[in-house]
């Protein structure tokens, strides 16, 4: 059967008896086993595990027990993510093997409950940093619209399952553009959410002060479907944030008249590395907006570029910390050449650079909320360019690529990357974020929505899905 594009739509199907929860795993199982191979999108497929909740969700239904939008839908999970029944490697031969055994992480437990159908573990950037190392016993992920691009990472994996229908959402991690690079290389939507808004016990570390696990799917409204079940408080993560939650989805068709969207010229439009194409895409969003009643401003974040280097340092200290004691000892050649690259690093910097950049930091949070009072979000590209030939990427270059992520994770901000056009130059996909305020989730998804329901990029598919049946 042809799977359905969205997750609200394939919920919708499942409500109204068009098809089963069953007829939808084993369609995405047919799918995996016909891309797996050439797009290396799963490291592991639970298939009798799948099987079993899609016929336990469809008793559910039989029996008038509905959970909510997640029931019955195909799902992956980044395999950073502790899952009970799979094991978790984080895409590495370091991870202690018995890490996550026989628990679920708590984003887990809430997807399970909700009804979902976890397909299996998804691929990942090693430990959500390293680039993929050939060497090493895992897939390499590959774009689905060129296989010889990257889809980006660290949550890779899970972009290109959404992309080609192995799934109808997943979730990803992200710590300094994690979730937003996959969605904007492979061209999805992907929301990084507020530090805090979603628990993280249960998922492998990176940067301890930067970490959030976020929704990823085709659409804004599948985004906020996800973000219904995963967010909000749970004692046993102590960085999780007590503030209330929203029904993301409720208010989410409220269009975008009278909401302010800011436009911050220096660094994000005004950067020598960014690409007209992509520039000239998200110029395109914001027009879009305006004509939907948006009030369109230009603003500046000062010193936005020396934020995604505050960012930087913060990550690599904080991810060395987690690996000094295994990369002091015989592990060091058991990690890849992307982790070690990277990684590493953090044992050059002082405590007296980590200091600075907390400093930085501080400041910056002051700044960023005097700008964020006088709009109600940002509008700016996810990436300066579309998606890079594999072969071409190298992992101490991108240290010094302008990230119009990880300015966001320093915040801790919510950001939504959706996809904005197609590159006149490569046929990849491009892609605008659009930022919030602190746990202005709803606002953010709303903004994103409007957007989605004039222009129809999110819904594209790659040819190669094409041909196992994704409409």
């Amino acid at each position: 059967m042809t799977l359905p594009l969205t997750l609200r739509e394939a919920a919708d199907a499942l409500r109204a008896r068009r098809t089963t929860s069953v007829a939808l795993t084993e369609s995405a199982l047919e799918r995996i086993r016909a891309l797996n191979d050439r797009v290396g999108a799963f490291i592991a497929v639970t298939d009798d595990v799948a099987l079993a909740a899609a016929r336990r969700a469809d008793a559910d239904f039989a029996s008038g027990v509905d959970r909510g939008p997640l029931q019955g839908i195909p799902f992956g999970l980044k395999d950073i993510l502790a899952t009970r029944d799979a094991p978790t490697t984080a895409n590495s031969l370091v991870l202690d093997r018995a890490w996550g055994h026989g628990y679920d992480a708590v984003v887990t437990e809430r997807v399970r409950a909700a009804g979902a159908v976890i397909l299996g573990k998804l691929v990942l950037s090693e430990f959500a940093i390293g680039a993929p190392d050939a060497s090493k016993p895992f897939p390499v992920p590959r774009n689905p619209w060129d296989l010889e691009r990257t889809p980006a990472g660290s949550s890779s994996g899970t972009g290109v399952a959404v992309v080609t229908g192995m799934v109808l959402a997943g979730l990803g991690t992200d710590t300094g553009g994690s979730v937003r690079g996959p969605a904007a290389a492979c061209g999805h939507t992907g929301l990084k959410v507020t530090f805090g808004r979603v628990p993280k016990w249960g998922c492998v570390p990176l940067g301890y002060t930067l970490d959030s696990i976020g929704p990823m799917a085709r659409s804004a409204l599948d985004c906020a479907l996800v973000l219904n079940v995963i967010a909000g408080h749970d004692r046993r993560d102590p960085t999780a944030a007590r503030a209330k939650t929203a029904d993301y989805a409720a208010g989410i068709d409220g269009g975008v008249r009278g909401l302010r969207v800011g436009v911050p010229v220096p660094y994000f439009y005004d950067h020598p590395a960014l690409q007209p194409e992509v520039k000239a895409a998200t110029e395109a969003v914001i027009d879009t907006l305006a004509g939907l009643g948006a009030e369109v401003r230009e603003v500046a974040l000062p010193h936005a570029d020396l934020a995604g280097h505050a960012n930087g340092i913060t990550m690599m200290c904080e991810a060395f910390a987690y690996h000094r004691v295994d990369m002091a000892s015989t592990r060091w050649g058991d990690y890849g050449e992307g982790v070690r690259q990277l990684v590493a690093r953090g044992a050059l910097y002082s405590g007296a650079d980590y200091v600075q950049a907390q400093r930085f930091r501080t400041w910056f949070r002051r700044e960023a909320a005097r700008v964020m009072s006088e709009v109600d979000v940002l509008v700016t590209p996810t990436t300066i360019e579309p998606a890079q030939r594999a072969a071409e990427m190298d992992p101490l270059k991108r240290l010094a690529t302008p990230s119009y992520t990880g300015v966001f994770n320093l915040l801790g901000y919510p950001a939504l990357a959706i996809p904005s056009g197609v590159s006149p130059s490569t046929g990849m996909p491009l892609s605008a974020q659009i930022v919030g305020a602190p746990f202005a989730e709803a606002t953010v998804l709303q903004v994103g929505h409007a957007y989605q329901q004039r222009t129809e990029w999110h819904l594209r598919v790659p040819p190669i899905a094409a041909e196992v049946g994704v409409a």
